[in-house]
């Protein structure tokens, strides 16, 4: 009987296993869809396939923490591109009613080929409009088409225009219907079992898009099906001002007396707490999605990301909404929290290592998955990127291939494996259903932006 392993992907110029451990020269060990073994050259195990990843580093999969995966099919929309992020939302609500179960799957299929080219290998994603039933199982079946590892997360608003919210009423819903699709689509879909490819989590849109009574109901279905839960948080000023008319309070405090203050929550962007109010998330073990791009796009301030890790806060990466960043590049996402970490505290603030420890380690303690994603230990999920740089670009970084990984670029994922499958080959996705998911996507997104 054969003890070769399935797959062996050899020869680095540097493998990044985790945050405490780089092997020059790496190979990684693939079976049964988990990592096996790691090594130096020179004592690679027999194996029945092998890919060469000769001068190009191999990272852990990148894992996106945030996203609106639909928006795609509005990207740079001229009349939003240049308001506040109210202002953005106000325009695009009327435009994202169109949403079918055709727009969610063909969006998603195609939005999970753009982030699998850039290295991500995980991701969740935050579906809060639901003008019809069926677009979360919509996704989920892209997912499972693709073989990409998801946590969809089944967003709400209920508060419309004319309760006082933003939304258009065409794209709320009451909350019976919330909370009982909610618990359908876990009892549907969510894998709780190790090396789940499809989990559910909870994720009420934000405090002025939902009520408070959802918000309650929703934190108790969390707890009694064991899933997680995610929201917008502190985001705005807007959101704070909304916040202390509406319900006379600051949104994290409205966040704790909702019951999401909990190390089952992680939020996305985060980037107006005040210091105590970041010391309680910090001690209640909520993660937060930092979203570079989209915060420096809508030019709204960002994450104090540097003193919310010295807190101990998780702090992972987002993408956020294809409608507001543009784009599902989580290697040009880590390269954001790179330069925006280092403009916020000087250029000892963030390293490309630290970078790459809130893409990779950072999102998993977010989707309560640091023991098996974000790094190549044995036992973990094969999911690895091996990444290219154009030689031009690379021409005179000699000194550190991870810091030339984002200080240099652009860079792309030559290969991208999940589950120990591979699904991006010399920089082009594996996936036969693409050509004509992009036919129906140009199609939908006319229609959608009334372009037909």
């Amino acid at each position: 009987m054969s003890t070769a392993v399935e797959l062996l992907v050899r020869d680095a110029e540097l493998l990044v296993v985790d945050g405490a451990r780089e092997i020059p020269g790496g190979w990684v060990a693939v079976d049964g869809g988990r990592v096996t073994a790691v090594g130096a050259a020179g004592t690679e195990p027999e194996a029945r396939a092998t890919l060469s990843a000769a001068g190009r580093l191999i990272t852990p999969g990148l894992i996106n923490t945030h996203h609106h995966i639909y928006q795609n099919l509005t990207r740079s929309y001229a009349p939003a591109v240049n308001g506040t992020l109210f202002d953005w939302l106000t325009t695009l609500y009327p435009l994202w009613a169109a949403l079918d179960e055709e727009a969610a799957y063909v969006s998603a299929y195609v939005g999970m080929a753009e982030l699998l080219m850039g290295g991500c290998t995980t991701s969740s994603d935050h579906l809060y409009v639901h003008p019809r039933p069926g677009l979360v199982d919509a996704e989920i079946r892209a997912a499972r088409d693709i073989g990409f590892r998801f946590h969809a997360t089944r967003g709400s608003m209920t508060r419309s225009v004319e309760d006082g919210g933003l939304p258009p009423r065409s794209v709320t819903q009451t909350e019976d219907e919330v909370l009982a699709d909610s618990e359908r689509l876990i009892k549907a879909h969510h894998d709780p079992h190790p090396g789940a490819l499809i989990r559910v989590a909870l994720a009420p849109c934000s405090p002025f898009s939902v009520t408070k009574e959802l918000m309650t109901a929703t934190a108790e279905l969390a707890e009694r099906h064991d899933v997680r839960l995610h929201t917008h948080l502190a985001e705005d000023h807007d959101e704070d001002t909304y916040c202390l008319e509406t319900y006379g309070c600051r949104p994290v405090e409205y966040f704790e007396e909702a019951g999401w203050m909990s190390d089952r929550t992680w939020v996305a962007h985060c980037i107006y707490p005040n210091d105590a109010e970041l010391r309680r998330l910090a001690a209640a073990g909520v993660g937060v999605a930092h979203c570079p791009s989209s915060n420096m796009l809508i030019g709204g301030g960002t994450a104090r990301v540097q003193e919310m890790r010295e807190l101990g806060l998780p702090v992972g990466i987002g993408c956020d909404g294809s409608a507001s960043t543009d784009h599902a590049s989580l290697w040009m996402e880590t390269r954001g929290a790179l330069l925006l970490g280092r403009y916020r505290g000087g250029p000892g603030a963030m390293t490309a290592r630290d970078a790459l420890d809130i893409a990779t380690r950072g999102s998993a303690r977010c989707l309560g998955r640091a023991d098996e994603i974000g790094h190549l230990r044995p036992g973990a999920c094969a999911d690895l990127v091996v990444w290219d740089l154009h030689e031009v670009a690379l021409a005179g970084a000699l000194s550190d291939p991870v810091e030339a990984w984002l200080r240099c670029g652009p860079a792309r994922a030559w290969t991208t494996i999940v589950a120990g499958r591979v699904l991006v080959d010399r920089g082009e996705p594996v996936l036969p259903g693409l050509r004509d998911a992009l036919t129906d996507h140009g199609r939908i997104a006319r229609r959608i932006q009334a372009m037909a």
